[in-house]
């Protein structure tokens, strides 16, 4: 691809989803329904034994999310590594979560990716909506915070509130709305979960950079229901193919994860699985050349966005 092509990229983090095995009985992965997911990647789920399949528009391959340390992965840590690039849990040596270890905050807030973007002169574009408890909380002085959200308050970026929601130009985290009602936003109504793929899209075609963030998997895997985990990952399939059908050409999605779970519910914890990395769009094969782990993430987006 040619640099001076215009390129950005939508970014789809998937808390806790790692490669298992191909079992449905264990692996909601294969229990559920996800026809766009499967259209997308040439038929292929990941699991442990096919976990790989790379052609020119569109790739799945196999990334570390252990990072050289002992014990399980956790979010602090991990999604560390994954927007900065820093392997966070070598460098504290422990996996720490779900919120980041303090020692990181300082590096979350120089060298996350979403400020190096704005620095450069390119534009992030953080998508989920925030319900106004969330601004009570850190308002009152809390830092329990993931590392998308510190990220972005030490960047001085902006999240988005319910009139975001409401004005179109927000995600929910759990795409269609349903629980911002029982949140006291009774004039928030439930949307299709194809409705609010359409609008990543839509949203990605005005920025370098769209991140939306479902942690719902994660929550799911820890609940061990298998009912749950299929109508969690059934959601996303719809979600993903309202993005599909409405991305551009220019646009590339990327899709992964910080650490295995909900592709084992045998156990509530983390996994040391690998993670999926899903890349679908132009020159998919050239994104993911030379990735191999977690911290590989955020280098690759900066490069392929002409951030030096």
């Amino acid at each position: 691809m040619n640099d001076s092509t215009k390129k950005n990229i939508a970014f789809i983090f998937l808390d806790g989803v790692g490669i298992g095995i191909e079992d449905a009985a264990v692996n909601p992965l294969f229990a559920a329904k996800m026809p766009t997911l499967s259209s997308m990647f040439g038929g292929l789920i990941p699991s442990v034994k096919n976990s790989r399949l790379i052609n020119s528009y569109y790739a799945v391959v196999p990334i570390d999310a252990n990072l050289g340390i002992d014990g399980l992965p956790q979010s602090g840590t991990g999604q560390t590594a994954l927007f900065t690039g820093i392997n966070a849990a070598e460098l504290i040596g422990k996996h720490f979560g779900p919120f980041p270890y303090s020692t990181l905050r300082p590096i979350i807030r120089d060298q996350n990716i979403f400020r190096r973007i704005q620095e450069s002169g390119k534009s992030f574009y953080f998508s989920n909506a925030y319900p106004q408890q969330f601004f009570d909380y850190i308002n009152a002085g809390k830092r329990r915070l993931t590392v998308t959200t510190m990220a972005c308050l030490q960047s001085g970026l902006p999240l988005h509130t319910a009139d975001d929601l409401r004005k179109g130009t927000a995600i929910s985290a759990d795409i269609t709305n349903e629980r911002w009602e029982v949140l006291g936003y009774p004039d928030i109504p439930e949307i299709p979960a194809e409705d609010a793929g359409h609008r990543l899209a839509k949203l990605a075609k005005n920025h370098d950079l769209v991140l939306f963030e479902y942690f719902l998997t994660d929550h799911a895997g820890h609940k061990r229901d298998i009912d749950n985990a299929v109508r969690i990952l059934e959601r996303f399939d719809a979600f993903l193919k309202g993005f599909r059908d409405t991305m551009n050409d220019s646009t590339l999605l990327v899709m992964t994860s910080d650490h295995g779970n909900i592709e084992d519910l045998q156990t509530k914890t983390h996994t040391r699985n690998d993670v999926p990395l899903w890349v679908y769009g132009n020159d998919s094969a050239q994104f993911v050349d030379g990735i191999s782990s977690i911290t590989d993430i955020a280098p690759k987006v900066l490069r392929w966005l002409n951030v030096t």
